[in-house]
C-alpha cells in the first residue's frame, strides 16, 4: 500500500481537484458526459451540506479520539459518486477527531490495480476505504461502497426490477433519513476490530 501514498491526496486536496474540474465543466474520470458532470456538481453540494450538518455521536467521538497506534485510511473514490458524497464527509468528521488516523484519497479510475484488489461482488464499487496499520503495513479492514442498510435497499430494489433513477431516488431518501449514523456506527466497529488486530500484531 505504501506505493500509493505519494500519489494520494488529502481530503482538502481532493475537494480542490473536484472544484477546479467543475470550474472547467469537467469531473474526475474518463467519462465527461453531461450526466457525470451534473452528478459531480450535485454531489459537491451534498458534501458541503453534510460537512456542516453531521455531528458525530458522543460515544463514537470518544472512541475515535482515544484511538492509539497510527493508521492510514486509503479511500478510493470519484467526484461524481453519489455514495461517496453521502458517506465520506461523515468519515472525515470522525477521523478529524483522532491524530492517529490519516485519510488519503485516490481516484478509482487512475488506480485500477488497487481497486481490483477490493471489488464488491466483482464490481469496482466506490467509495472503498482500506485501513492500514502504519507500523506493520497490515490491512486492518475495508469498508464500502455504502452502509448495510443502503446496500440492502439497493439489492432489494434491483431484484424487483426498479429503474436506475428509482434506485438513486430511494437511496437518496435513505441517506437523508439516516443522517450519517449508519456509516458512523459501522466505521466505529471496524476501528475496534482494527485496534484488536494491531494489538495482536504488536504483541
Amino acid at each position: 500500500m505504501r506505493e500509493y501514498l505519494a500519489k494520494s491526496m488529502t481530503f482538502q486536496e481532493y475537494l480542490k481537484l473536484i472544484d477546479d474540474l467543475l470550474a472547467k465543466g469537467k469531473t474526475t474520470g474518463p467519462d465527461q458526459s453531461v450526466e457525470k458532470v451534473s452528478f459531480a456538481l450535485l454531489n459537491r453540494k451534498r458534501v458541503e451540506r453534510i460537512l456542516k450538518t453531521y455531528i458525530p455521536d458522543a460515544t463514537a467521538a470518544e472512541w475515535i479520539s482515544n484511538i492509539e497506534f497510527k493508521r492510514t485510511w486509503y479511500i478510493l473514490t470519484e467526484g461524481w459518486c453519489g455514495d461517496a458524497a453521502q458517506t465520506l464527509p461523515a468519515i472525515e468528521q470522525l477521523t478529524s477527531l483522532s491524530p492517529m488516523i490519516e485519510t488519503r484519497y485516490l481516484l478509482r479510475d487512475e488506480n485500477l490495480g488497487l481497486m481490483d484488489q477490493y471489488l464488491t461482488n466483482g464490481a469496482r464499487s466506490i467509495p472503498k476505504v482500506i485501513a492500514v496499520d502504519d507500523q506493520s503495513g497490515t490491512v486492518l479492514w475495508t469498508w464500502g461502497p455504502r452502509p448495510k442498510g443502503a446496500s440492502d435497499l439497493f439489492s432489494e430494489l434491483k431484484a424487483k426490477g426498479a429503474t436506475k433513477d428509482e434506485i438513486l431516488e430511494a437511496i437518496q431518501r435513505w441517506y437523508n433519513a439516516d443522517k450519517g449514523k449508519s456509516v458512523e456506527g459501522e466505521i466505529v466497529e471496524l476501528t475496534k476490530v482494527g485496534t484488536d488486530i494491531i494489538t495482536r500484531v504488536a504483541a
